[in-house]
This record gives structure tokens, sequence and C-alpha cells, in this order.
């Protein structure tokens, strides 16, 4: 059974449209992940919809920091 959970994170850099897209790419492909999109109207916050039976929201933290940004769950 799929179960959906969603995430809000807070990213502390400054970054561009196509630097915000390539991660909600990387992010949405890993398994587990259904979908990771930017807020356009407020681009330091990402919200990740996943199934937490197959994937960590701190798993998914972690992969977020890989990319070399300065990230923190916030919900």
């Amino acid at each position: 059974m799929t179960h959906r959970s969603d995430l809000v994170l807070h990213i502390d850099n400054t970054i561009g449209v196509s630097f915000r897209k390539s991660v909600e790419n990387y992010i949405t492909q890993r398994d587990g992940v259904f979908k990771a999109h930017f807020n356009d109207q407020r681009p330091h916050l990402m919200l990740v919809s996943y199934d937490p039976g197959q994937v960590t929201s701190l798993e998914i933290l972690a992969q977020m920091k890989g990319q070399r940004l300065d990230v923190e769950r916030i919900g």
C-alpha cells in the first residue's frame, strides 16, 4: 500500500531557475518521491511529496544537502 506524505524544505541559498529545475528533477528521480517542486512565489521553499514507506524525510534532506544546498525541514 502506498502512502503519501508532504515535506516542506527551506533552502537558504539563492539559486536560479535552471538550478531549481535541476534539483526538482534530481529529487523526483529518487524511488518513493512522487513530486518535488519549488514555490514560484517563494523560491526558497520546496515541497516534496513522497511515500514514507520507501524513503524518509531525512534521506531526502541528505540528498538535498548533497547538492551543496543549505537546507532544513520546516514542515
